[in-house]
């Protein structure tokens, strides 16, 4: 067995020759998981001389195949909450982050003009990052949540029991959820937007994330973002906010796209933090 700092630096050049975005954190995360420890104890141990832990190899070896770093931990962080995802979940990725962000912020602004329990709807919720991270930033929100895989519904509903934050998950197609709701405060989505005519350059997106998470049904990948969108409009009260996920090629053709349907009073696109275009925000009419 190898000194601890040799095996992680040796772990990072052969991620960085696979390909890997961050071979240096990685290989640190995943001799944290091995040793059951946080990534600041495995600094701590490599610079006190400590062994390689059993099986760091060959988790090494899975992330170099370009397995996601997610799914061999089983976890995956999002505003602070530690949520578990694996095959059959899409892996919830830092610029959702601040997706959700500015929709807490349009939840938070309800309850500052004297909502109580704003009524918040996550369509297409996967894992339930979103949703869970709206009720534990805003715990006066009533939240739910709708998700079409069987899989992903099961990942969700397992992380809402681990955080112990109350929000309905269901099971069934975002476009007709929640028939029994309607004067909706906020509605978020990070829905499928990939085109049908792309494939996804990373390996861990293209081969591990499902399908039914990615690709948004049509040329444009428009045509299920469009559909979820209209839902909204249905549940939405006068004065409701949507807050969209898109792809960055998609920062004019959703907003506008929005616009022609007559149903919103104000559409905007927004940045993410690398300057790219990331969500489209609309006031319903």
């Amino acid at each position: 067995m190898s000194d601890l700092r040799d095996a992680v630096r040796d772990a990072t050049r052969v991620l960085n020759e696979a390909g890997v975005g961050s071979p240096e954190h990685d290989a640190v995360a995943l001799a944290a998981h091995a040793l059951g420890v946080d990534s600041s104890e495995v600094r701590r141990r490599m610079i006190l001389g400590g062994s390689e832990p059993e099986g760091y190899a060959a988790l090494v070896a899975e992330r170099a195949s370009r397995v996601p770093l997610q799914h061999l931990t089983g976890r995956a962080w999002f505003r602070g909450l530690e949520l578990e995802v694996g095959p059959g979940v899409f892996v919830p990725r830092p610029e959702t982050e601040v997706v959700a962000g500015w929709a807490i912020d349009a939840v938070t602004e309800c309850v500052e003009v004297g909502v109580a329990e704003p009524v918040v709807i996550d369509l297409c919720t996967g894992s339930g990052a979103i949703a869970l991270a709206i009720k534990s930033e805003v715990p006066d929100a009533r939240v739910h949540a709708v998700e079409v895989s069987d899989l992903a519904v099961a990942w969700a509903q397992r992380n809402r029991e681990r955080l112990g934050l109350d929000v309905e998950i269901v099971h069934g197609d975002a476009v007709t959820a929640f028939e029994e709701l309607a004067e909706v405060d906020v509605v978020v989505s990070n829905p499928p937007y990939i085109p049908t005519t792309a494939e996804p350059i990373d390996p861990e997106v293209r081969d591990h994330d499902p399908h039914v998470a990615l690709y948004g049904g049509s040329e444009d990948g428009l045509a299920i973002p469009r559909l979820v969108a209209g839902r909204a409009a249905e549940l939405l009260r006068s004065g409701g906010v949507l807050v969209m996920e898109h792809a960055d090629s998609q920062g004019e053709s959703l907003p506008a796209a929005l616009r022609a349907t007559g149903s919103w009073s104000h559409v905007e696109d927004r940045l993410d933090l690398t300057g790219r275009p990331r969500a489209t925000v609309a006031i319903r009419a």
